[in-house]
């Protein structure tokens, strides 16, 4: 159990977390989203103890992980950080990279390992390339295999496929995070994408204005966000009046609605003029303007012609389990 007492860190007395509380289970893999400048990098850093933290307490199995001042090598055998510099051995090849903390006394053991990590991050055909001659999506593959070549208890991934391409992506996704599960290795893991979150991820907590704004399971963390900065960092959200929605309402609160929730109606709902339609290739997500001039975005399966006038309808289950803000 990784345990975060009263974590706060300041930098040149501007302060950037202030009393941060939270646990992370064995196996756990909890996500950190937020806008950028929240934090999130530098959490991490404070776990891995490349950071001087001014309050607070971090365990691991009742270990303390402390900073700087007290050791001079951050981190340790049970905990990994991978930085979006990869820190890696230019003019090795791929294959020394991946070994370069393994014992040399059990070769075979050795090799088993060096083969599992290069599936799993498919890097077989780049096995005795030399890193240098590798794109930087190829390089953080490498990065990304040798973190786990010792098979750490706690990972920490600070925006882990910023340089991976977009096709290559959710395969690695999925490779990855099941790699992680059945290892049993706990991540915490720094990112914007919630492709990286949504379907992999057991919690999320979002960072704001130096503090922990949520920390959920991910799916009630989705389904019932507490305010639209979060719904934000999740999906297309639009925060609308119930009253525009059912004018049978009688609060003149706002619920939080995604774009794929909306339904549309030629009849009776909220009047939307559609402005503009953006291709997703699976869908549409069309920009209107409601009578109120405030915007909003909705998705259909066509393109919708500017200028038309529609009306959008949210079904009873959306507005009943959305938490009125």
């Amino acid at each position: 159990m990784l345990e975060v007492r009263h974590l706060s860190f300041s930098y040149e007395k501007h302060a950037v977390l202030e009393d941060l509380n939270f646990k992370v289970a064995p196996g756990e893999y909890l996500a950190v989203m937020g806008e950028s400048g929240c934090g999130k990098s530098t959490l991490l850093k404070l776990l891995y103890g490349a950071l001087p933290f001014e309050g607070g307490t971090i365990l691991w199995k009742q270990h303390a992980i402390k900073g700087p001042e007290y050791q001079l090598v951050p981190g340790g055998e049970f905990i990994k950080y991978l930085a979006q510099d990869f820190d890696l051995m230019p003019h090795a090849t791929v294959a020394e990279n991946i070994s370069k903390f393994l014992s040399a006394t059990e070769p075979e053991k050795k090799n088993t390992r060096i083969k599992e990590l290069l599936q799993t991050m498919e890097l077989q055909q780049y096995r005795d390339v030399k890193v240098n001659l590798l794109s930087g999506g190829e390089q953080q593959r490498v990065a990304l295999a040798r973190v786990l070549a010792r098979r750490p208890e706690v990972l920490l991934l600070d925006e882990p496929f910023s340089h991976i391409d977009h096709f290559r992506r959710n395969n690695l996704r999925r490779n990855l995070f099941g790699f992680l599960k059945r290892e049993n290795i706990s991540c915490i893991c720094a990112s914007h994408d919630y492709h990286d979150v949504l379907p992999f991820a057991d919690r999320v907590m979002v960072l704001r204005d130096r503090d922990i704004l949520d920390i959920r399971p991910t799916a009630d963390l989705f389904e019932k966000p507490r305010n639209l900065y979060t719904a934000e960092l999740l999906g297309e959200a639009n925060l609308v009046p119930i009253e525009v929605l059912k004018s049978y309402a009688s609060t003149t609160r706002n619920i939080i609605v995604y774009s794929h929730e909306f339904r549309i109606s030629a009849k009776s709902g909220m009047p939307v003029t559609v402005k503009h339609s953006f291709y997703f290739g699976s869908h549409y997500r069309i920009y209107g303007i409601m009578e109120s001039g405030k915007g909003v975005y909705f998705d259909t399966e066509s393109p919708m012609e500017k200028g038309k006038k529609i009306y959008l309808n949210v079904s009873l289950e959306t507005i009943n389990k959305r938490m009125p803000i």
